[in-house]
C-alpha cells in the first residue's frame, strides 16, 4: 500500500490485480497548491479499495497540477487510450467543468469525491454523474444557517473568483438572514489579502464569512489573526479542515465551520476508517479523506451488484448507494447529489494536535438547491 502510494504521488498507475476486469481512471491534484486535498482523497479511495481485498480492480491516477488543459488531456487520454470504465478524482470545480460533461457524454460513469458545481446538480446533470461528496452550496448554506442562530445581522463575505466561489457565496447568502457589510471575489490562488482585511475593518460588520480552501485559507487566517480584527468568523469545512489546521495554528482556534462529516461521527463505519487511516498513513483523515473513501465504497457497492459494462444496471446499483458510509445516513437526491446532514463544527486543541469537534446539526437531511431544474 505504502509503495503504490508515493508511485502514484508522481503520477502512476497500479493495478491491484495483473487481470483487472474493472478500470477506474482517479486524475486529482497531487502537486502544487492544493495538492494535500487531492493527497487526502487519493489516500482515502485507495485505503477502501486495499480493504476490499478484490484483485479485479484497476486504478490509474494521475495529476492534474490543478491546471483545467491538463485535466482533460488525462481525461481524453484515460477514455480514448486506458478505455477506463468509471471515473473520479476532481478537487476543484473549474476542472470538474473543463472534464465531467465530455466524459459522461462519451458513457463513462464519473463519481465526484469532491467538485459539486451548481451546473452538474441542475441543469447540467446527466445519468452517468454522481456526487458522493456534495453540492458546492451545501455546506455554505449550513454557515448561513449558523450564523442566523447565532444572531450575527451582518456578514462580510469572500471568495475566490472560480465556480465554487460563485457557489459558496451564493449558498450563504441564499440561508443568512441579515445585511451583507462587504462581497468580495479574490483570485483564484491569491496568498495577499491585506486588501481584503482593510476593507473588513472599515466596514460595519459584525462577523465574517469566507470560502478560501487550500493555501488561500492559510494565507488568510494568519493575516487576519495578525490584523487584531476581532470579529467572529464563520466558513465551510475546507479552510478548517484536518489537513489545513496544523498550518493555521492557533489563529483557527475557536472558529466554527460547517461540515457533513468529522471524525467523532458515531458510527461503527466512520470510527473504525478513522483508526484505520491513522494506522495506514500516520495522520488523522481529513473530509477530504472521508469523501475519498467514501466514493470507493458506493463503487465497491455498485460493483458486488453488476458490472460497468451493463451501464443500466450499474447506475441503478450506485443510485441505491447501499453501502455503510462514515457519515452515516446516506442517499442520492434525484439529481445524484447528496442528501445529508451537515453539521457546526468548533475548531480546538487535542494535545499537540488542531482538529474539530461537532458542536450540532446546522442542517438536516438537507439537499440541493439545483435538483428541481434536473431532468434527467
Amino acid at each position: 500500500m505504502k509503495k503504490f502510494l508515493a508511485a502514484a504521488a508522481v503520477s502512476a498507475l497500479c493495478s491491484t490485480g495483473a487481470l483487472a476486469e474493472v478500470k477506474v481512471g482517479m486524475i486529482t491534484t497531487l502537486s502544487g497548491g492544493g495538492a494535500g486535498l487531492g493527497i487526502d482523497v487519493r489516500d482515502g479511495f485507495m485505503l477502501a479499495i486495499a480493504q476490499s481485498g478484490r484483485d479485479d480492480i484497476e486504478v490509474v491516477i494521475e495529476d492534474d497540477q490543478r491546471k483545467p488543459d491538463i485535466a482533460v488531456q488525462l481525461s481524453d487520454k484515460m477514455i480514448q487510450s486506458e478505455r477506463v470504465d468509471v471515473m473520479t478524482g476532481i478537487i476543484w470545480s473549474n476542472l470538474a467543468m473543463a472534464v465531467v460533461p465530455a466524459a459522461v457524454n462519451q458513457n463513462v460513469i464519473y463519481l465526484s469525491p469532491n467538485a459539486g458545481p451548481s451546473p452538474l446538480a441542475g441543469k447540467g446533470c446527466h445519468q452517468n454523474y454522481f456526487n458522493v461528496a456534495w453540492q458546492n452550496d451545501n455546506l455554505h448554506e449550513a454557515a448561513g444557517a449558523y450564523a442566523n442562530g447565532t444572531g450575527y445581522k451582518n456578514s462580510f463575505i469572500l471568495a475566490p473568483n472560480y465556480p465554487a466561489g460563485v457557489d459558496a457565496l451564493t449558498g450563504y447568502k441564499r440561508f443568512f438572514e441579515g445585511d451583507l457589510a462587504g462581497e468580495i471575489y479574490t483570485e483564484l490562488g491569491q496568498t495577499d489579502y491585506a486588501a481584503e482585511i482593510a476593507q473588513i475593518r472599515a466596514s460595519d460588520a459584525d462577523s465574517v464569512f469566507f470560502f478560501l480552501p487550500g493555501g488561500m485559507g492559510i494565507s488568510f487566517l494568519k493575516q487576519y489573526a495578525d490584523s487584531g480584527i476581532d470579529l467572529p468568523v464563520v466558513g465551510p469545512a475546507f479552510s478548517f479542515d484536518q489537513g489545513i489546521l496544523q498550518a493555521v495554528g492557533d489563529a483557527a482556534l475557536g472558529v466554527v465551520n460547517t461540515s457533513q462529516w468529522n471524525k467523532d461521527i458515531d458510527n461503527p463505519t466512520n470510527a473504525a476508517f478513522v483508526e484505520s487511516f491513522q494506522a495506514e498513513y500516520g495522520r488523522l483523515p481529513s473530509l477530504y479523506a472521508s469523501q475519498g473513501f467514501d466514493t470507493a465504497n458506493l463503487f465497491l457497492s455498485a460493483l458486488d451488484k453488476a458490472d460497468p459494462s451493463d451501464a443500466d444496471a450499474f447506475r441503478e446499483a450506485l443510485r441505491a448507494a447501499e453501502f455503510e458510509s462514515t457519515r452515516g445516513d446516506f442517499s442520492f437526491g434525484p439529481n445524484h447529489h447528496p442528501v445529508q446532514t451537515i453539521y457546526a463544527r468548533e475548531v480546538i486543541k487535542e494535545g499537540d494536535v488542531f482538529t474539530n469537534k461537532i458542536l450540532g446539526v446546522a442542517l438536516e437531511n438537507h439537499s440541493d438547491a439545483y435538483a428541481a431544474e434536473c431532468k434527467m
